[in-house]
């Protein structure tokens, strides 16, 4: 059979497999892994979650073959109670295909590249046995995207949701017992519950809406609440939209709700560009893009998701400015370019949105990936060095230092206390410099992914950020245009310092005077992703359109315009931008101990950023103390004082001990039992007392008690 007729016919049966491919990795990994080589392990997680985007590359031409018709797969029924019956049921159509591909595409390159990765950051936390357990981990991420991404409901979609969820709680706590510099510590453990916290507040709106959803609309499955949405009151769309948007915040890092995505680099590198990139935190847009038809309906619903989208983008691209560590950068840039996404879907501008999700995923995973090739050189170099310092003490050194005085010794011991060994991060860009020298291939990598970023012509980032910014001027969403103008002047900046304190000027550590080039493991996934990020904008060129025409088979989509007028605007503030941050960091390179250039001149506005703007010192001041008051209260004050001291000792102990002494001790035994057998014996002591003076020994009493007896009876018989 032709290959074109099998497509028609359709791969449609293979659906399943998006979820069965993974799970079969983990399943084989976790039973034989022990006797499994790394490579092996590594290999068949990659072909699993490879295998994966076979499948997802066969629906969507299933798709295309038949001309976007919306697709299902029932597998099996789920759940029935009462009138409500859920099937667990893939839904296949033009939208579910295009996060497929990028989930398992992007997906599949992280994993190859996690290879090369964690075979150095298991060795660098002495852990090798780790290894195997992060794969089936990493597997078992990608299994529940799938599910999020391929249900038919949004039951189904919400077992995904948390699911990644908890996969985010694995993988960011991966390294529970020590921090990224393998130092004992809880910081990642920390981590891990801060991200697990805050997504389950964003899933109680969620949980809401689901509860709204099916009060009034009677069903979780998508079209049918599309069609029931149409002649419900809009108070209540406008509900269920919105508690559906504190569930997008949750998970797509919007205000309030993104502080836990910044910490969730206490993963492994892996992590950050699968959790960033393509997966976890484009749920949020998904879902919003997935529920267009319930947005369409109530436009004060999609005035609140642009703006804080908007907001969000600007919010965290000014943090982004005053960051050190090379990946939380990168983190903040993930949150701005989410609250892009956002704006974008709230507009109703649903392809921008997702064409700026994928082009995002192209590059930003380029740019995670990239980070952790810098971090794993400049741990190259640290520990180059050290090896290096240790050969260079020389035997006849040593067994000088061996013949030292008892004196020398000890004021050596005492000048130690105040010597403290230097903490050697290799992930703050203070320790950098010169890369571009020493490595050079990811120098030209993590170029290519910052220009896509910046927005800058003709990269992937240029034609999707640009589609976002058009479709909020031409719609009339000043405000949202504006903002997000703004933050894409800030991206750019932040973008150019990171280049120039990274891999420019002079090496600020002797780390990165000796860092070393990553293998092809690591490098080969990273171009791969490069070219992506120079091509990816081609999805959805102007006047092609092919993108909108893909999506419009499943959702309702209007063809964005190219506005020559917003694009120079845009790519003349991206340059100004990186120009002015040549002027502070590329003109005079940053020297090791110089303050940042910034610090001077914006004073507490830097110091703001640095700390970014004090937010989570402000949660934990109203939430997290508020929360721990409250539990000492409860713990000490209604548990102890109140129900042991006072209600279990007084109140239960109390009543007892007054019933068993007064009541029934005094009143009830002493009282009345006691009181009752003592009278008894009372009465027989009077009554043997008075019987006592019958039997008195005397003969002349008892002759007379005889007489008195038979002068009674007589009398009786004379008397009858």
């Amino acid at each position: 059979m032709l290959l074109s007729e099998q497509t028609y016919s359709g791969f449609l049966f293979l659906a399943p497999w998006l979820v069965f491919a993974p799970v079969v990795g983990l399943l084989v990994n976790i039973i034989f892994g022990g006797r499994l080589s790394e490579k092996a392990i590594g290999w068949l997680a990659s072909a699993a979650s490879g295998a994966s985007f076979v499948v997802s590359v066969l629906l969507a031409m299933t798709v295309a073959g038949n001309h976007g018709e919306v697709l299902r797969w029932r597998l099996a029924e789920w759940m029935s109670v009462g009138s409500l019956t859920i099937d667990w049921t893939f839904r296949v159509d033009s939208l579910s295909t295009t996060m497929m591909l990028v989930v398992s595409g992007v997906g599949t390159l992280i994993h190859i590249y996690a290879i090369g990765y964690m075979h150095e950051d298991v060795r660098f936390k002495n852990d090798v046995g780790r290894f195997r357990r992060f794969f089936v981990f990493l597997n078992l991420f990608i299994a529940m995207m799938m599910i999020l991404v391929s249900g038919d409901s949004y039951m189904m979609l919400f077992v995904g949701w948390e699911g990644v969820g908890l996969c985010s709680f694995l993988l960011i706590g991966f390294w529970y017992e020590m921090d990224t510099l393998a130092r004992p510590s809880w910081a990642n453990s920390n981590a891990a519950k801060k991200a697990f916290i805050t997504n389950r507040v964003g899933d109680f709106g969620f949980l809401i809406a689901g509860f709204l959803m099916f009060w009034y609309l009677g069903s979780f499955q998508f079209d049918s609440v599309f069609e029931a949405a149409k002649a419900a009151p809009p108070g209540i769309i406008v509900a269920i939209t919105l508690f559906m948007l504190v569930g997008v915040a949750g998970k797509s890092a919007q205000i309030p709700l993104y502080v836990w995505l910044p910490d969730a680099m206490a993963g492994p590198t892996p992590v950050s560009a699968l959790i960033h990139a393509a997966t976890m935190v484009t749920a949020g847009v998904y879902l919003i893009t997935r529920s267009a038809p319930l947005y369409t309906l109530v436009p004060q619903a999609q005035y609140i998701v642009a703006m804080t989208g908007a907001v969000t983008a600007l919010f965290a691209a000014t943090i982004a400015v005053g960051q050190y560590d090379i990946k939380k950068v990168l983190a903040y840039s993930t949150i701005s370019q989410l609250g892009f996404m956002v704006a974008a879907v709230g507009m109703g501008a649903f392809v921008a949105g997702m064409f700026h999700l994928v082009t995002h995923a192209f590059f930003k995973a380029l740019l995670f990936l990239s980070a952790g090739s810098v971090i794993l050189g400049l741990e190259r170099g640290h520990h180059h060095l050290a090896h290096h310092e240790h050969k260079k003490e020389s035997d006849d050194s040593r067994r000088r230092r061996s013949r030292e005085t008892l004196r020398q010794a000890q004021d050596s011991a005492s000048d130690s206390k105040d010597h403290h060994e230097e903490v050697f991060d290799p992930g703050d860009m203070r320790n950098m410099g010169g890369l571009r020298k020493t490595m050079p291939v990811t120098f030209w990598l993590y170029i290519i992914g910052t220009l896509a970023l910046a927005g800058i012509f003709p990269f992937a980032g240029f034609w999707s950020k640009d589609e976002i910014l058009a479709d909020a001027f031409t719609e009339g969403f000043g405000a949202v245009y504006w903002l997000l103008t703004i933050a894409a002047f800030f991206t750019a900046f932040y973008m150019g310092r990171q280049i120039w304190m990274v891999f420019f000027g002079e090496a600020r550590h002797e780390a990165a005077a000796h860092a070393e080039e990553s293998k092809p493991i690591i490098t080969v996934p990273l171009m791969v992703l490069a070219l992506l990020s120079v091509v990816g904008g081609a999805l959805n060129l102007p006047g092609l359109h092919t993108l909108t025409e893909w999506l419009e088979h499943t959702i309702e989509v209007h063809a964005g315009e190219f506005v020559m007028s917003v694009a120079l605007i845009s790519t003349g503030l991206a340059l100004l931008a990186i120009f002015i941050s040549w002027l502070l960091y590329g003109r005079n390179p940053l020297k090791a101990g110089q303050p940042d250039p910034l610090k001077k001149p914006l004073g507490f506005i830097f110091t703001g950023m640095e700390n970014k703007w004090f937010v989570d010192e402000a949660y934990w001041a109203v939430f997290v103390d508020r929360y721990v008051d409250i539990s000492r209260f409860l713990a000490d004050v209604i548990d102890w004082r109140f129900w042991h001291d006072w209600f279990h000792d007084k109140v239960i102990a109390g009543t007892y001990n007054w019933l068993s002494n007064i009541a029934l001790n005094d009143y009830a035994d002493q009282r009345g039992i006691d009181a009752f057998a003592n009278a008894l014996g009372k009465w027989t002591q009077s009554l043997s007392a008075a019987m006592r003076k019958v039997q008195n020994g005397f003969v002349r009493s008892y002759a007379l008690s005889v007489l008195l007896g038979v002068v009674l009876i007589l009398g009786y018989l004379l008397l009858k």
